[in-house]
């Protein structure tokens, strides 16, 4: 039996301007989501965990951390986009047209804007793409431009993996 490799993700070879990637996964937000991101980002904004308060607002419900839907659509698109990158650059023209709420399933999509051979690093190159987050019912919550570094084709350090030991079977 011989050993298949998994998905590598795309290095700067890949990428073409234009292309669009739809991410496979999906993501159902919770309160314990909004709860945990806001503690550890310390954001005191009681609009994210407290219900009391939040009813009276114009949402009438907590919203989830703004910025844990950036992080989190970001984290939907890397092993499409940015697996093989070697760091963010980036992220600008950030728009959260539509409310994010716990129980909302978040996708994403990304298009290729720009790409660029890396002036100082030989072996990497720059993409520039724009991402947009959307709930189960296709609304827009969030859209980005994100550049970041990402290597060439047979640049990357490969990580020194161990092998699992085989033992005999009787």
């Amino acid at each position: 039996m011989s050993a298949k490799p998994g998905w590598q993700g795309r290095y700067y070879e890949d990428f073409g301007v234009g292309d669009v990637y739809d991410h496979r996964l999906g993501r159902t937000v919770s309160d314990a989501d909004n709860t945990w991101f806001t503690l550890l980002t310390m954001n005191t904004n009681p609009i994210h965990v407290d219900h009391h308060f939040s009813k009276d607002t114009p949402f009438g419900k907590p919203l989830m951390n703004s910025t844990f839907t950036l992080a989190l659509v970001t984290g939907l698109s890397v092993s499409d986009i940015s697996e093989n990158a070697i760091a963010n650059l980036g992220w600008s023209e950030i728009a959260l047209p539509h409310p994010v709420y716990a129980g909302d399933t978040i996708y994403a999509r990304t298009e290729v804007l720009g790409k660029r051979e890396s002036s100082s690093r030989p072996s990497a190159g720059i993409i520039e793409v724009r991402t947009e987050g959307f709930n189960q019912n296709g609304e827009i919550v969030i859209e980005y431009k994100r550049t970041f570094m990402v290597y060439k084709r047979g640049q990357r350090p490969e990580a020194n993996r161990p092998v699992p030991k085989r033992t005999p079977r009787s």
